[in-house]
């Protein structure tokens, strides 16, 4: 069972308009007599054996689009990539390198596709990790994948190297 917050913390406020979870009821009666006491911050269990970060447990941010704070489900595709840009807001681009084979040549060429997923605020991600992706529903126009697990940077590599998992 994951820890959960008795108390209420204020949402970071960083937009122009008030920050709130849909799931919570801030100005909700505390019952002293309560025994079983209802969590002041709402966390599920994504599933298919990931942990649900201590971050999203204990944090005060607020995202819609994460999966493990927000109204997101992940379905569908888990892959995992090396980040090579994280210029966008809560979002990072994914590359995923793979090998391809030539029948006439009967050979394997080099290829790599970009993936933009969404990153929640649970996950501190700069360039070079490696990033387990799980596909949902559509979060914006190129964006269709969720960050659900992050590994820290091993050895500094170039963007462009060519890079199995």
């Amino acid at each position: 069972m994951p820890r959960l917050a008795k108390e209420y913390k204020e949402c970071d406020q960083h937009e122009k308009a008030y920050q709130s979870q849909d799931a919570i009821f801030v100005a909700r009666k505390r019952n002293v007599n309560a025994k079983k006491v209802k969590p002041m911050r709402w966390v599920k269990n994504v599933g298919l054996g990931i942990k649900t970060p201590d971050a999203a447990i204990e944090g005060t941010y607020v995202d819609k689009k994460c999966p493990f704070t927000g109204n997101v489900s992940i379905r569908g595709k888990i892959l995992k990539g090396l980040v090579i840009s994280t210029k966008m807001k809560r979002t990072v681009v994914v590359r995923r390198d793979y090998l391809h084979y030539i029948k006439k040549y009967r050979r394997f060429e080099k290829r790599h596709k970009t993936i933009h997923a969404h990153a929640s605020p649970c996950f501190d991600i700069n360039e070079g990790d490696i990033v387990t992706i799980g596909q949902c529903r559509p979060l914006a126009k190129t964006v269709k994948f969720n960050v659900i697990a992050h590994e820290a940077q091993r050895a500094k590599t170039g963007k462009k190297t060519f890079r199995m998992f």
